[in-house]
């Protein structure tokens, strides 16, 4: 007599007893999962090596050396300080009466940069965005792109020649028969000059994410906006606006982070002594006590306590426009 065996149909076998131990040669996929995707596409992370070692080298490591700024620190002995002096530098800088010149400083020009600076592109984004010429919309691209590839140098340099005694624009106010101002020597017009040449060299270079992000917005609500009788001005305020504001919050977030980093290349091209009174900020004063005057310890206290306040404001921003608006970083 002959016995025929039937097969279970699949997905119907018995699980394995609950002590039972797993066969070798398999392995947890969780586990194996990294390292298959490693495997498989390495040259794409290989792309990921040179960025992590530049933040690791040039950004992380660094702060190790914010410990200085509690330590005596004299050139040639311990890269960490020779002797702890706790707060020492901190009650130094915070009772320095320059210090505080130099603190009201970089916030005028922070809340200057911001003020003008930000809303600028947005602005320039909406005008390009309306132009239906295509021609005159790249010339004024390329235009409005151009100062964001010079070196902060150059930028630096014509903006002293253009406001020289003897530059153009004073030629141009001798005409009208004014006198030459001293626009390089006054502290007055230092606060003037600075932003405008920052407008002048982000303006165009700012919109590029403002553009992308118009052409994200659905021209179906467009369509609805003029089927209501909305005007170009109202669709703008009503579909537009709403629909680049997520990079909107994005970028007004990342800029008050850096609210207190001012611009030190260009300050320290543009400044002077005479115009000191209104152009010092924090991190040429941090240079010229550091480097110049070899305060290294006092320094380090000053740029630790401006580190402080940027990642103050930036976790402030970004909770506040999160309760607000529903849009943030993390």
């Amino acid at each position: 007599m002959s016995t025929s065996t039937t097969s279970a149909p699949p997905g119907t076998e018995d699980p394995p007893p609950a002590g039972a131990v797993p066969r070798r040669g398999k392995r947890d996929p969780a586990r194996t999962g990294w390292r298959r995707a490693l495997r498989r596409d390495w040259q794409l992370y290989s792309l990921a090596v040179l960025p992590l070692l530049f933040f690791l080298v040039f950004r992380y490591l660094p702060v190790i050396g914010n410990v200085i700024a509690f330590r005596r620190f004299e050139p040639g002995g311990s890269i960490l300080g020779e002797q702890w002096v706790g707060l020492r530098y901190v009650r130094m800088f915070l009772t320095d009466p320059t210090f505080w010149q130099v603190f009201r400083n970089t916030l005028w020009l922070g809340g200057l940069t911001l003020v003008f600076c930000f809303p600028i592109p947005i602005v320039l984004a909406l005008l390009l965005n309306e132009v239906r010429r295509r021609s005159l919309k790249r010339f004024v691209q390329s235009v409005s792109y151009l100062p964001h590839f010079l070196s902060i140098v150059i930028v630096a340099g014509v903006t002293l020649q253009m406001l020289a005694t003897d530059g153009p624009v004073n030629h141009v106010l001798g005409w009208f028969g004014h006198d030459p101002i001293r626009f390089i020597q006054e502290p007055e017009w230092f606060r003037t000059i600075y932003v405008g040449s920052e407008i002048w060299q982000t303006a165009g270079w700012g919109t590029i994410l403002y553009l992308a992000a118009l052409t994200t917005i659905d021209e179906d609500l467009y369509e609805a906006a003029r089927i209501d009788g909305a005007n170009r001005w109202q669709q703008i305020w009503h579909v537009t606006l709403p629909g680049i504001r997520p990079t909107m919050i994005t970028l007004l977030i990342l800029n008050i982070g850096t609210f207190m980093a001012v611009g030190f290349e260009k300050v320290l091209l543009l400044y002077n002594p005479l115009t000191y009174p209104t152009a010092d900020v924090i991190s040429t004063y941090v240079y010229r006590t550091g480097v110049e005057s070899n305060s290294f310890s006092y320094a380090a206290a000053i740029g630790l306590f401006e580190a402080l306040i940027g990642l103050f404001l930036i976790i402030s921003a970004n909770q506040l426009s999160r309760r607000t608006v529903g849009t943030s970083l993390w």
